[in-house]
């Protein structure tokens, strides 16, 4: 998979808000794919103690959602932990493990924040950009913003608002859990990414692109369960 270096990585805390501020005002907030055939799911585990980390891409056919493709890659982590900043500390890793990815995904859906975040450059977005695909974030956790509580059943969402802006949805993506938090990464809007957040979701709460790679950055799903693979390519 091609990456777009926008700048270097070896910055400042100062620097890295800068560039935030200048990235921001690139990211396109509109757009949708079609007939996605692939997607991608990124995740990033953290060993604070040792200092490393490990970056996740697991490729996923669409709509049967099954595993085409597992990348990992460990390395130290250079940038410290400045909350806001996340995406200097994750986003190389990432990329280097979707750079090792033989297959081009038409999406990308990240574990993490997209425009909501208070600069609207968080982690989705900021890949997105280095990417060049649309790209989704799905967070865990809520970073700014306030919402209303969603209805209790699975699809409900809530808008998440900052400053009086949309910058997101609370989402429920299955009765009787916590939400999920649907931002704009990079070249598509609000409505397709909760939309295709919901239709990747698989009785869990969170989709399965990101929940796979979850487990792949722990360790916990190898590349060899890539069973579907050969079978995969060879339809194309």
């Amino acid at each position: 998979m091609e990456i777009v270096r926008r700048h270097e990585w070896r910055v400042t805390t100062t620097q890295a808000r800068e560039i935030q501020a200048e990235l921001a005002g690139q990211v396109l907030r509109s757009g949708d794919i079609n007939s996605p055939r692939l997607i991608v799911g990124v995740d990033i585990s953290v060993n604070r103690v040792a200092g490393m980390g490990t970056g996740a891409a697991v490729v996923l056919s669409y709509p049967e959602l099954e595993i085409v493709e597992i990348k990992t890659v460990r390395d130290k982590i250079e940038f410290p932990y400045v909350p806001g900043l996340l995406s200097f500390r994750e986003a190389p890793l990432i990329l280097a493990a979707c750079e090792d990815l033989t297959v081009t995904p038409d999406l990308v859906m990240v574990d993490g924040q997209g425009i909501a975040h208070p600069r609207r450059m968080g982690l989705a977005s900021h890949l997105g950009l280095f990417l060049d695909v649309p790209t989704i974030g799905c967070a865990k956790s809520r970073l700014c913003g306030r919402h209303e509580e969603p209805g209790n059943e699975s699809g409900s969402y809530a808008d998440l608002i900052d400053n009086g802006e949309v910058i997101g949805a609370a989402l429920r993506t299955r009765g009787g859990v916590k939400p999920v938090y649907v931002s704009i990464g990079h070249k598509i809007d609000l409505p397709a990414a909760v939309h295709r957040v919901l239709v990747c979701c698989r009785g869990y709460r969170l989709p399965e692109p990101t929940r796979l790679a979850h487990q792949a950055a722990g360790g916990n799903l190898k590349p060899e369960a890539a069973v579907a693979e050969a079978g995969y390519r060879g339809s194309l």
